[in-house]
């Protein structure tokens, strides 16, 4: 189909760092496929990855109105509100993400960083601590790892000093 071979052009230019191309070819795809939620999806990254923030959350609220149980959309749109500065906008839309996919490790991490930026990093710790008991990721260590320095522990945390270590190895 020649929506196909749009979205994968689309991607692949995304991949090469031409993203005026990138979000051409997206285009092109949603013009012969109005409904494509994985085009707009990924011309939402496009479009975020080029410094258009308003635009690529537009592209991830279509994609949401076609497919709401779209948790990556929801993802991206979290991570794009909390960058134009609408964190409680953000949380919510990371929330709904990981509602539908409860294991959704970037969801997770980027609910962790938000709390951490927001001066909450005991609750960015439980966050990340849950991400690391689905998946042991460089990523959520390090997460980890930068919330728990904000954190001053008791002789009752022994478990979270455990999961440090494991963290820092």
């Amino acid at each position: 189909d020649d929506e196909e071979v749009q979205y994968n052009l689309g991607s692949t230019l995304h991949n090469l760092g031409r993203l005026d191309e990138a979000a051409a070819g997206y285009r092109r795809a949603l013009a012969l496929k109005p409904n494509y939620v994985e085009a707009h999806n990924n011309l939402g990254n496009t479009l975020k990855d080029m410094g258009r923030l308003d635009e690529a959350a537009a592209s991830y609220r279509r994609a949401l109105q076609i497919r709401p149980d779209y948790a990556e959309a929801h993802c991206n749109l979290g991570n794009t509100l909390n960058e134009l500065g609408q964190p409680v906008d953000a949380e919510a839309s990371l929330r709904r993400a990981l509602q539908i996919k409860p294991d959704f490790i970037e969801a997770l991490n980027s609910l962790a960083l938000l709390h951490n930026a927001q001066g909450d990093p005991a609750t960015a710790l439980n966050v990340v601590y849950h991400s690391l008991h689905f998946r042991e990721t460089a990523e959520a260590k390090n997460i980890f790892v930068a919330c728990a320095k904000h954190l001053h522990f008791t002789q009752d945390d022994s478990a979270i000093r455990t999961d440090m270590v494991r963290a820092l190895t």
